[in-house]
C-alpha cells in the first residue's frame, strides 16, 4: 500500500506540478492598494478604492497579532513544510467517518496559495493543487515572507483587506495600538469574515475571539492572568471610515477624477499616491471660514423651522427616538436631534448616541422665525415659541459657531435685523443647515498652484463644486478687467467720466434699460480712481462704450476668461457674464503677479507604490527676466487682429490645465515641463489696477479688509442685481483669494447682503491665517510710471498746495497735462439734471 501510495503521489506530482502557476511573481506581488491623496505637506486627504488595504512589513507586525493568527489558524506554522499532516489526517478521518468534506486542514501557506492563485470551490482536485502549491511556496519563501503576504492579502470583512486595514476599520487604530483582545478578534475573522465579524455578527465573533484567546493560552502565548483579562475585555468595535487627516473633499474628488484620467481604473488598485498643491493650514482655515460665514448669514435671516415634525407616542422611549434619528446624518458638525419634552424655559433634546441635553432660551434666542429674505418675526420669549415635542432639529456646540456680525447701516428704509447671540452659559445651541451656499478658492499668483479650495458648505450634502462648476455673474468684481482695458487705450486713473443717468433702448428687450448705482444716486464727473473705490456702475458703462465692446472682450480674454461667456452688450461692464470663481481668481492673479497669465494647477505629482514619480503636470512660472512666450498688446485690438489668450480649459478633472498629449499607460513616466508664463498686460497696467483696488480696501466698499491691518492688500467687492450673488476677490503679491456667496437657484440674498457684507467677512477669516506669517509686500511702482500731483476735482496736473491736491500715477508717455474728459464739460459742476440723461 505504501508503494502504491508512493506511485500515486508521483503520478499526481508529475501531472499537476507542471501546470501549477509560476510563484516567482509573489516576490514582486502588487497588492490591490487604494489611491491615496495627500496635501503638499503630506496630510492624508482621501482614500479611493473598493478595497481598503494598508500594507505592513513583518517588522511592523506586533507579536501578539502574530501569535493570535498562529493560534487561531495554524499552530504548527513555523514547523511544518507547508502542509500540516496532522490536520490533513484529521480531515481525512472525518471524511471516512462521516462521508462529508469539512472545512479545516488548510495551513496559512495553503490559504495563501488559494487566495493568490486558486478558487474557493470545494473539490478534491483544487485541494490537491493547493497542497502542491503550498509546498512549492514553502520552498521558495521564508516563513516570515509567507506570513507577511498572508496578513496583507486576507479579506477580513467590511472591505478591509489585510490586518492593517482591519485594525483601522473596526477599531480606528494602528496595529501597534491594538489590545490583545482586539488582536485576537482580527484573528477570529478569516473563517467567515462577512458574517462573523464584530459589526455584522458581534455575538458569534465574540465566541470565536474567545476561542482564539484560549488557544493562545494553551500555546503559552498568554499567561492565565493575561488570558482572563483579555477574555473579560468588552469589544467596542464600530465601523471607522478612512482616517483622513485633512478634510478637503472637493479637492479630493478633483484628485480622484485626475487620477482616473491619467491612470485608468488601475488608479484604484495600484497603490498610487497623488500629491496636491494645497496647504493643509490654509485648507483648514478655508473650511472654517466658509462654514462660519454661511452659518452667520443663515442666522441673520431667521429660523426656518424644524427639519421634520414627528408625532411622538406617550410610551415612546430611546429605542423609538433612535430609530427616528437614523434617517438623519451629521452634516458639517451640525448634529441631528429630537425634541422629546418641552417647558417654557427648557427643551429636552435626544441625540442618536443616547445623550439627552437641555436647550434654554439663550440657546434658541437667535431663532426669530423666517418670513422672507428681508424679514423675520419678533425675538422668541420662551423656548416653546421655537420648539415643540417631535421636532427634528440640528444642534451645535457654541464654540463651533462664531458670533454673528451685524450688517452695516445703509440707506434702505428698513433697519437691518440685528443678530441674536446667546449669552454665556449654554454648551449647545439650536442650529440649522444653511440654505445658502458659498465657495472659496485661493491660489499662488506666481505659479497658479491652488492653495485652498472649498466648493460648498458640505460635500456630503452636495457634490457640486461651485469653484469650478458654478457659472455666476461676478457683478462689480468684473470691473477691474474693464478698467485695465480702459487704461490700455490711454485713459488714466485721473480721467473724468460722467457718472450720470443713461437709458438704453434695445428692441431685443421688453423695456428700456436704466442702469443705476447701488446707492441709486449720481455724482457727476468722477475720476476713474474714485469710480473704482465706490464701484460706480454708470462710469463702467461709459468706459466700455468708449473702448468698444468687441475690443474689450478680446482684451479681457488675455486674463484667461472665455470671451464666449461674455455678453456682447454694455451690461458686460457690470459683470453680467457668467463665470466660475476659479476663472475670476485666475484673472486677478494677472494683476497680482505683474501681468502674467498662469495656468491653474492643483496636482503636484503622482507616485507609484515604490515612491517613483509616474506623472507630474506641466507647470507655468512667472519670470519677469525671461523671454515672454507671447507679445504684450498695449491696446485692445480689433477682433480680426487681436492676439488670443485661450481660457483655462475646464475639463473632466475640474480645472486642471491639461496639455493635450497622446494616451499614456499607467506606468509611463511623464514629467511635465516648466513653462514660462506669458506676459499678457504690461506691468505698469497691472500696478495701476492694483493701486486702484488697494484704495477700494482703504476707502471704499472693501473697508472691512482693514481689520487685517495690512497695507499690501488690493481687492474688489461684487454684488449682482437684487443681491443674488455676493463676491469678494483680493490679493497681494503672494496669494489671490476669491469668495462667492449665493443660492444655487439664484434666489435673493436679501437687502444689504452685498459682497462687502456676505463675502468679505469670509475672505477676512481665511486671510488672517494665510497672511499670519508674512510681512507687508506692496511692490514698488512699476517701470514706466511716474507720480504726479493733480487736482482731485479736475484730474489735471497742479503745482498748488491745498487739500484738493493729491498724488496720482501715470504712464510716462501719457501725462495729464492735456487731460480731457469723456463727454464731460469740465466747467459744468452739475450733470445730474434731466437734461443730462443720455439715450442710446
Amino acid at each position: 500500500m505504501a508503494l502504491l501510495g508512493g506511485i500515486a503521489l508521483a503520478i499526481l506530482w508529475a501531472s499537476i506540478v507542471p501546470s501549477l502557476p509560476d510563484i516567482t511573481g509573489l516576490k514582486d506581488i502588487r497588492l490591490e492598494v487604494p489611491l491615496r491623496v495627500y496635501s503638499a505637506d503630506n496630510k492624508l486627504m482621501g482614500i479611493f478604492g473598493e478595497r481598503r488595504r494598508i500594507p505592513v512589513k513583518y517588522e511592523e507586525l506586533p507579536k501578539n497579532l502574530i501569535n493570535a493568527f498562529i493560534a487561531g489558524e495554524d499552530a504548527r506554522f513555523f514547523v511544518h513544510p507547508g502542509i500540516d499532516y496532522q490536520g490533513l489526517t484529521r480531515a481525512a478521518f472525518q471524511l471516512i467517518r462521516t462521508g462529508e468534506k469539512t472545512q479545516g486542514g488548510s495551513t496559512i501557506t495553503q490559504q495563501l496559495a488559494r487566495n493568490f492563485y486558486l478558487s474557493s470551490e470545494k473539490t478534491y482536485l483544487r485541494k490537491i493543487r493547493e497542497i502542491f502549491l503550498a509546498i512549492k511556496i514553502e520552498n521558495a519563501f521564508t516563513k516570515e515572507e509567507i506570513l507577511t503576504l498572508y496578513l496583507n492579502k486576507i479579506f477580513l470583512g467590511h472591505r478591509a483587506y489585510g490586518v492593517g486595514a482591519a485594525a483601522e476599520v473596526y477599531y480606528g487604530k494602528s496595529l501597534h495600538e491594538l489590545s490583545v483582545a482586539q488582536a485576537a478578534m482580527l484573528a477570529a475573522l478569516p473563517k467567515a469574515p462577512s458574517r462573523i465579524n464584530p459589526i455584522s455578527g458581534p455575538e458569534r465573533a465574540l465566541i470565536r475571539r474567545n476561542y482564539v484567546l484560549s488557544r493562545m493560552h494553551q500555546l503559552d502565548y498568554l499567561s492565565k492572568a493575561e488570558y482572563q483579562q483579555a477574555k473579560s475585555e468588552k469589544d467596542r468595535a464600530i465601523y471607522h471610515g478612512p482616517s483622513v487627516e485633512l478634510r478637503a473633499p472637493y479637492l479630493a474628488e478633483m484628485a480622484r477624477n485626475a487620477a482616473i484620467q491619467k491612470l485608468g481604473k488601475n488608479a484604484y488598485t495600484g497603490g498610487y499616491s497623488l500629491f496636491m498643491t494645497v496647504d493643509s493650514k490654509l485648507q483648514l482655515a478655508a473650511n472654517l471660514a466658509i462654514k462660519a460665514g454661511l452659518d452667520n448669514y443663515d442666522r441673520r435671516h431667521g429660523y426656518r423651522g424644524a427639519e421634520a415634525s414627528i408625532e411622538l407616542a406617550a410610551n415612546d422611549g430611546p429605542e423609538q427616538w433612535r430609530e427616528i434619528l437614523q434617517n438623519y446624518q451629521e452634516i458639517a458638525g451640525l448634529i441631528p436631534a429630537l425634541v422629546t419634552e418641552i417647558s417654557n424655559d427648557l427643551a429636552l433634546v435626544y441625540l442618536a448616541d443616547g445623550q439627552t441635553i437641555g436647550l434654554d432660551i439663550n440657546s434658541v434666542s437667535w431663532a426669530r422665525a423666517y418670513i422672507d429674505h428681508d424679514r423675520r418675526e419678533a425675538r422668541p420669549k420662551q423656548v416653546g415659541d421655537v420648539l415643540q415635542p417631535g421636532d427634528v432639529i440640528r444642534i451645535s456646540r457654541v464654540a463651533e459657531t462664531p458670533e454673528v456680525t451685524a450688517p452695516e447701516p445703509s440707506e434702505a428704509n428698513e433697519a437691518p435685523a440685528q443678530p441674536d447671540v446667546p449669552g454665556s452659559g449654554p454648551q449647545w445651541r439650536l442650529a440649522q443647515l444653511p440654505a445658502v451656499e458659498g465657495a472659496l478658492v485661493s491660489l499662488s499668483p506666481l505659479s497658479g498652484e491652488i492653495l485652498a479650495l472649498v466648493g460648498g458648505y458640505d460635500f456630503q450634502r452636495s457634490h457640486f463644486n461651485r469653484v469650478t462648476q458654478s457659472l455666476r455673474q461676478p457683478g462689480s468684481g468684473f470691473k477691474p478687467f474693464v478698467y485695465s482695458a480702459a487704461l490700455s487705450t490711454g485713459i488714466t486713473p485721473a480721467t473724468l467720466i460722467n457718472d450720470a443717468p443713461v437709458v438704453f433702448n434695445d428692441p431685443l428687450l421688453e423695456k428700456t434699460w436704466k442702469p443705476q448705482n447701488y446707492s441709486e444716486k449720481f455724482f457727476g464727473p468722477t475720476r476713474l480712481r474714485e469710480a473704482m473705490i465706490h464701484s460706480r456702475n454708470l462710469v463702467s458703462i461709459r468706459l466700455l462704450r468708449e473702448i468698444g465692446i468687441g475690443a474689450a472682450r478680446n482684451y479681457i480674454a488675455r486674463f484667461g476668461i472665455d470671451k464666449n461667456k461674455l455678453p456682447q452688450d454694455l451690461s458686460m461692464a457690470l459683470g453680467s457674464g457668467s463665470l466660475t470663481p476659479l476663472s475670476i481668481a485666475r484673472g486677478y492673479a494677472v494683476f497680482a503677479n505683474g501681468g502674467y497669465l498662469v495656468d491653474v494647477r492643483f496636482m503636484d505629482r503622482i507616485e507609484n507604490a515604490s515612491g517613483q514619480i509616474v506623472y507630474s503636470p506641466e507647470r507655468t512660472r512667472v519670470c519677469p527676466d525671461c523671454i515672454a512666450d507671447e507679445p504684450v498688446r498695449e491696446t485692445p485690438q480689433e477682433e480680426s487682429s487681436v492676439t488670443e489668450f485661450k481660457p483655462l480649459e475646464i475639463s473632466r478633472i475640474n480645472d486642471e490645465a491639461v496639455t493635450p498629449a497622446s494616451v499614456r499607460t499607467s506606468e509611463n513616466i511623464r514629467i511635465g515641463k516648466e513653462v514660462i508664463a506669458p506676459q499678457v498686460i504690461p506691468a505698469s497696467n497691472a500696478w495701476q489696477i492694483r493701486s486702484l483696488m488697494r484704495d477700494v480696501i482703504r476707502f471704499g466698499t472693501g473697508r472691512k479688509a482693514l481689520e487685517l491691518k495690512r497695507n499690501d492688500l488690493s481687492g474688489k467687492t461684487g454684488t449682482t442685481n437684487d443681491q443674488r450673488d455676493a463676491w469678494f476677490s483680493g490679493y497681494n503679491s503672494d496669494i489671490v483669494t476669491t469668495v462667492w456667496v449665493g443660492f444655487d437657484d439664484s434666489g435673493k440674498l436679501g437687502r444689504r447682503e452685498t459682497g462687502g457684507q456676505a463675502a468679505l467677512p469670509i475672505w477676512n477669516d481665511f486671510m488672517k491665517t494665510a497672511l499670519a506669517n508674512s510681512q507687508d509686500n506692496y511692490p514698488q511702482m512699476a517701470d514706466g510710471l511716474v507720480k504726479i500731483r493733480i487736482d482731485k476735482q479736475t484730474g489735471l496736473a497742479s503745482k498748488r498746495s491745498s487739500k484738493d491736491i493729491i498724488d496720482e500715477y501715470f504712464e510716462f508717455n501719457n501725462l495729464p497735462d492735456n487731460e480731457t474728459s469723456l463727454g464731460v464739460d469740465s466747467d459744468n459742476t452739475d450733470t445730474t439734471e434731466e437734461d443730462d440723461f443720455e439715450v442710446f
